[in-house]
């Protein structure tokens, strides 16, 4: 059977990946000299009160290769095949470290994907993903549906502002934004793995109400889009997102993930987020 593998960067809550027995590494999050974990040793308030104390960015790290090589070797004891889904290389390093720890097992058959996405469709992902496998969907057909889920994808997302993704190193094309934009707030989206601007609002009332707009728009009405929203330090805002997509959308239940510390360094405190497929997936 294909075991899926995933990282802390999905967002998925840990009683949800424990019951489904989805492995999930940790990203490491660097404070000066001390490096924690973000699975065991740093949880996301914890996180952004360090975060706000301290006067320097924190630093991420993927994880190293030698957190996967026990993971690989338990699954291939059990004559299973591990399938790692990875956030998108453009702004992690999961990927690399995953690759690296594959090579020490030639002719396993261990595979390693860029999801290019991360977060709440990353998390999505990973939850289908390991549905089907546990149907015993093949591997080529596995691929190929992830192949498609990876083309349906959309994240947006609205900060409370550029500083943290342009300290980072993670705004990609939004580059341009920075200066003249800091004061104002930035509605993004992930395009193809990449954090790109989108466009510009005046308040962050106006943010989220475009960001209703532009959801509205382009998410298909029912349960299919598999719609989240995603947030950090913004819980009660989200709560409201959510209620008004459930009624615009037709959709019964909308997850609220809390976004992980790897990504909310990036991204900072107040951030906000959707994600869903543009096409239903109807397997």
């Amino acid at each position: 059977m294909i075991r899926i593998i995933a990282d802390t960067t999905c967002a998925l809550p840990r009683e949800i990946t424990t019951k489904l027995g989805i492995p999930i590494l940790p990203q490491i999050i660097i404070f000066g000299e001390k490096s924690f974990r973000d699975d065991t040793e740093l949880t996301t308030e914890l996180f952004l009160k360090k975060l706000r104390d301290s006067a320097v960015l924190p630093k991420t790290a993927a994880p190293s290769p030698a957190l996967y090589t026990p993971i690989f070797r338990e699954i291939l004891d059990r004559g299973d095949i591990p399938f790692v889904l990875c956030p998108s290389a453009d702004v992690s390093g999961t990927l690399r470290s995953a690759e690296v720890a594959a090579q020490d097992f030639p002719g396993a058959g261990i595979r390693v994907l860029d999801t290019r996405t991360v977060a709440g469709t990353l998390g999505a992902t990973v939850l289908l993903a390991d549905r089907w496998a546990k149907q015993d969907v093949p591997m080529d057909e596995l691929l190929s549906r992830l192949e498609n889920l990876r083309i349906q994808q959309r994240t947006y997302f609205v900060v409370d502002t550029l500083e943290y993704l342009h300290k980072g190193g993670r705004i990609g094309g939004a580059k341009r934004l920075v200066g003249e934009m800091l004061q104002v707030k930035p509605i993004l989206r992930l395009l193809d793995g990449r954090v790109e601007a989108y466009e510009q609002q005046r308040t962050r009332a106006r943010a989220l109400a475009r960001l209703q707009e532009l959801v509205t728009g382009e998410c298909p009405k029912g349960d299919g889009s598999f719609f989240c929203v995603m947030q950090a330090d913004a819980e009660d805002t989200a709560k409201q997102l959510a209620e008004g997509f459930k009624t615009r959308m037709d959709i019964q239940e909308v997850p609220i993930y809390e976004l992980p510390p790897a990504i909310v360094t990036h991204g900072g405190p107040g951030t906000l987020a959707v994600g869903f497929f543009a096409q239903p997936v109807l397997y």
